[in-house]
């Protein structure tokens, strides 16, 4: 139904549309001047008056309908309902949407229970049509208000054209507000469970300490009774793996990117370039699969062939190591996530040293520069900047990834810089202790809250590092 209503709405705009276009044109041929704006701009005018203030009416309704819809169940529940326990009463309501909605229960209710299933399921589909015929009406006096108002102000000197742009920059300053206002909340959001975590945890043990079991003992004689919180670990295996990645990605992806701006042929680039960019279309699962299936059985055989090779001399000590690699190690999550993270580094490097001036390259070949001198002393110092962000979006990605380092680098938290050891991330650490039925106030749980902030807090200074050293660069260069 509220839908019909949309329809209704949108129909109505259009109207007001092509009315106030045409209405602005009347009444000024009928007084002879020439009007402000224009008579389409003017139609903008009535069309915003007509559809914002409808708009807004539908959008409250669909935030807060839910929860007005809900107390209304609840304030005429039976006596049979209320005495249920709060989860139990809350799973009856919920079965009794699904059956005023034409579903099926999810629970079979005992006899008492079940006529009063029916009843409630009755009641909350007449609700939800009451909320949406007074929705529906709101919206309607809405548009009607909003359209006599406009089509009272039409007339040649009113600025319509301002009054648009007007409402077009309130519409993108709103936009950027959400984005402002979204990572305000997820900061928040952060800082308040991670405050119950730390009231719980010292700071300095989960920042410095070197076991990470956050599992709760069953006996007090285990590795921390209450759960190990030390995320040194997590930090060794996250940085491990994005070190690996960046070393597959940031050479190969730049010095595509060369190769596709100044070396290749129109031919070689129209194949190469789009190639490299499905790359970043392939799901992180499917990197996965690759990774467990292909890549680590792979370099488990490299590994344990030169193992065999060097047991029995010198090094046999390296060779019985090498000989029981297995394959899950940080090697193979950090190399495959190199391969997909080639495309952000090579697109966007190669984006930023097309956008280089022409006039740069010609000077440098008047100066009887050759092509890779003109590369390496004026395109890529005059790219520095995209190709720091590139690298820095790249490392970002890195340091997110999960599923790849779920399937390839295990869930072992050790305190190692061996690319050859199962290791973890921050990330997995995050989605391991959220998964399942968790009790919510838990130090276990709290736990991938903190793990967010200080991840959170870490990002955040790799990106002012980061920018501080290209507007370093970048002063120099201008």
């Amino acid at each position: 139904m509220i839908w019909f209503f949309l329809l209704v709405v949108v129909a109505l705009s259009a109207l007001a549309f092509f009315g106030g276009r045409g209405l602005a044109a009347r009444r000024a041929a009928a007084k002879g001047v020439r009007a402000h704006s224009r008579p389409t701009q003017h139609g903008l005018y009535a069309l915003i008056w007509v559809g914002a203030p409808s708009l807004l009416v539908l959008i409250l309704a669909g935030i807060f309908s839910g929860g007005i819809a809900h107390h209304a169940l609840v304030a005429g529940a039976s006596p049979e309902v209320e005495q249920l326990e709060p989860f139990r009463r809350e799973a009856f309501f919920q079965d009794a949407y699904l059956v005023g909605a034409g579903q099926p229960a999810q629970q079979i209710w005992p006899a008492p229970l079940t006529e009063q299933l029916t009843v409630q399921g009755r009641r909350s589909a007449e609700i939800r049509t009451v909320l949406n015929v007074g929705t529906g009406i709101a919206a309607l006096i809405a548009a009607i208000l909003g359209g006599l108002y406009v089509f009272l102000r039409i007339r040649p000197d009113l600025r319509a054209r301002n009054r648009v742009e007007d409402w077009i920059g309130a519409l993108l300053f709103a936009c950027s507000a959400v984005a402002v206002l979204t990572t305000i909340g997820i900061v928040f959001s952060l800082l308040w469970d991670s405050l119950r975590f730390f009231q719980s945890v010292p700071v300095a043990e989960f920042l410095f300490g070197t076991k990470w079991s956050p599992q709760i003992a069953i006996r007090a004689d285990q590795v921390g009774s209450s759960g190990a919180f030390g995320a040194v670990p997590l930090f060794a295996g996250t940085f491990l793996i994005m070190i690996i990645a960046m070393c597959v990605a940031a050479p190969v992806g730049l010095f595509s990117a060369i190769y596709l701006s100044e070396y290749a042929s129109r031919t070689s680039r129209a194949v190469v370039k789009p190639i490299l960019e499905i790359l970043a279309g392939v799901p992180t699962v499917v990197y996965g699969f690759f990774a467990a299936l292909t890549v680590g059985p792979a370099l488990r055989v490299f590994f344990n062939s030169i193992g065999d090779l060097l047991i029995g001399g010198p090094l046999n000590d390296v060779g019985l190591y090498l000989s029981l690699v297995q394959n899950q190690m940080a090697l193979v999550a950090g190399a495959v996530m190199g391969i997909m993270l080639i495309p952000f580094v090579s697109s966007l490097s190669d984006d930023i040293i097309n956008s280089v001036p022409q006039s740069l390259r010609d000077g440098s070949y008047a100066m009887g520069a050759t092509r890779s001198e003109t590369v390496k002393k004026v395109l890529l110092p005059a790219a520095l900047p995209g190709i720091a962000g590139a690298l820095l979006l790249a490392m970002s990605r890195a340091i997110g990834e999960t599923m790849i380092v779920t399937m390839a680098a295990g869930l072992a938290a050790k305190l190692t810089l061996n690319p050859l050891d199962t290791v973890t991330t921050v990330t997995v650490q995050i989605v391991t202790l959220l998964t399942g039925d968790q009790e919510f106030n838990s130090p276990k749980t709290l736990a991938a809250f903190g793990l967010g902030l200080t991840l959170f807090l870490v990002t955040l200074v790799l990106n002012i590092v980061a920018q501080r050293i290209v507007q370093a660069y970048r002063e120099q260069y201008d």
